[in-house]
């Protein structure tokens, strides 16, 4: 899966579980500053984003995942090292 697929599905289940419309997010948007997640709402993403992807994020990463670009990032190390 590319960069681009990726940022698209995260981009969808943002915009749908934090109701947010979908053109205004970017890579630069911050979960706990734009989007006003707190800790229970951020847990919720980061194991959707487990199911979607099928990848496991750790609580010690899950802490550092701060922007969709961070995420993004994350997700496509993390499948490349699963594809080796």
């Amino acid at each position: 899966m590319t960069k681009a697929e990726i940022y698209d599905k995260i981009a969808d289940i943002i915009a749908d579980r934090f109701e947010t419309d979908r053109d205004a997010i970017n890579e630069q948007l911050n979960f706990k500053q734009d989007l006003d997640a707190d800790s229970i709402d951020f847990v919720e993403f980061v194991l959707e984003l487990e199911d979607t992807f099928g990848a496991e994020i750790s609580d010690e990463d899950a802490e550092k995942l701060n922007t969709i670009g961070e995420v993004v990032d994350y997700i496509d190390a993390h499948q490349s090292q699963q594809d080796k």
